[in-house]
């Protein structure tokens, strides 16, 4: 392992001492935050379809036109646990929102 010259690491200038250096903003993509909003956008959509999905196979096994249960079981789980991950996505994005207009005040 090879320890780098004092001057090589950035932020600590050559007598030791943290260099005093603004910190600065880590600049995003163009559009990074449309990308995220769109995936974001795409996994609700993902989520309701699920949801209608499920709906459906339901009112199919009511009626009696669905030959197998095993699809509406299937997709009542899926629709459940995408539900629950999108639940639990929202809380913790709550939570550290929350968490960082506390650090503000």
């Amino acid at each position: 392992m090879s320890i780098p010259a004092i001057g090589a690491v950035t932020g600590v200038a050559p007598t030791g001492y943290l260099a005093a250096v603004e910190p600065t903003a880590t600049p995003s993509a163009p559009g990074a935050d449309a990308a995220f909003g769109a995936a974001l956008a795409g996994s609700i959509d993902n989520v309701q379809s699920m949801q209608s999905t499920s709906n459906d196979l339901a009112l199919k096994a009511v009626t009696g036109d669905l030959d197998d249960i095993h699809d509406y079981t299937v997709a009542s789980s899926q629709a459940k646990v995408a539900l629950e991950l999108t639940a639990a996505v929202r809380n913790k994005a709550v939570e550290a929102f929350t968490e960082i207009m506390r650090m503000q005040a």
